[in-house]
């Protein structure tokens, strides 16, 4: 049985980073806007391990900001807090996020000293003109110098990419994507832009100059990307900010592709692609049909709102059952088992698509 996996977050809004990216407002999306200080460090940590199981798995995590862009001093005292619960135990893993352009040889050695394991790099796209327009002050050559840095020093390596910001495009993000694959990182996550408040993308939106995806070009974008992703076997740990008090729509959200079960949505429409090829490619003896899966997965399979087993139940009777093992769907006719492997019907739509 897998142990149960937490992350304690710890945010440094702002700290570390000299730029404002022109979707960036680290205090309104972190809710904070004060420095942290060593002592609320121990006590956000304490507070969150006596609320785990003792025997999951614990790490501890800087997010927010650009952790590296830090001054040394400030780096090797709050990492040396959470590498003391790691010594003793407590914790398993240190994680970080920071900038391409804030990773040289001082700083991973600083980082090794300090049992950090796993970097994350907020890259945002892999297009210059992109990185430009959104004021990110580096260019992919910063990227790819860090990414072979962090990888010959043995760190776990994360990636971030947003999707929709200032000059993006469907055929960009996919790039970008693509290269990601490339670099082959540990994990992945996916940001579509949304436009928060007092930012310079709130000035671009209200002169007419930036117009934000809507919910359905998101899906779109990221239904591919995240098909590229699983068919490389590169997770995807998050897609979309996390939900808060603020960040929501008619909060600190101004607008954009915000919605709270983005990626229900965007995995039921994978689900609903994968099963039509399915269809098409088999044909039933009845209309009685009895499909097998993991629980874990149904939702996704009868999809966000029921749609895809709406559409489903326009030609067959169906009978889902959920168990509590296996990644393989089955479903039977009455006569037959069909297996429906997903990685081959993912591999044949991203061929379809000339996306492989």
């Amino acid at each position: 049985m897998n142990k149960k996996y937490y992350i304690i977050p710890i945010f440094i809004p702002h700290r570390g980073c000299p730029h404002d990216c022109v979707f960036c407002n680290q205090r309104k999306i972190t809710g904070l806007d004060t420095e942290i200080t060593e002592e609320e460090v121990v006590e956000i940590i304490e507070k969150n391990l006596n609320t785990m199981q003792k025997d999951s798995i614990k790490e501890v995590a800087f997010f927010g900001g650009s952790f590296t862009g830090l001054d040394i001093s400030t780096q090797k005292s709050l990492l040396s807090i959470a590498k003391r619960y790691k010594d003793n135990g407590k914790i398993h893993k240190i994680r970080l996020s920071t900038r391409p352009d804030y990773i040289d040889c001082e700083i991973i050695e600083n980082l090794k000293g300090c049992s950090v394991d796993i970097i994350e790099l907020g890259v945002q796209s892999m297009d210059n003109d992109v990185l430009i327009k959104s004021n990110r002050g580096h260019d992919i050559s910063d990227v790819y110098h860090a990414v072979d840095l962090i990888k010959k020093n043995d760190f776990e390596l994360g990636l971030q990419m947003m999707v929709g910001l200032v000059g993006d495009t469907k055929f960009k993000s996919l790039f970008t994507a693509k290269e990601f694959i490339k670099l082959s990182p540990n994990l992945v996550r996916i940001y579509p832009t949304l436009v928060v408040k007092e930012t310079y993308l709130e000035e671009l939106y209200k002169s007419g100059e930036y117009e934000p995806l809507t919910i359905n070009k998101t899906i779109d974008y990221v239904k591919d990307i995240l098909m590229l992703f699983e068919y490389y076997d590169i997770p995807v740990i998050r897609i979309g900010l996390q939900p808060t008090d603020n960040i929501s729509l008619n909060k600190d959200v101004i607008v954009g592709p915000f919605h709270p079960a983005i990626r229900q949505i965007i995995e039921s429409k994978i689900y609903s692609d994968v099963l039509e090829m399915f269809i098409d490619e088999n044909k039933f003896k009845s209309k009685e049909l009895i499909v097998s899966l993991n629980n874990k997965y149904v939702s996704n399979f009868v999809g966000f709102k029921g749609e895809n087993l709406k559409k489903l139940k326009q030609n067959f009777r169906v009978k889902i059952l959920g168990t509590n093992s296996g990644d393989e769907i089955i479903i039977n006719d009455g006569t037959d088992k069909y297996k429906l492997n997903r990685k081959y019907f993912t591999e044949r739509y991203l061929a379809e698509h000339n996306l492989i």
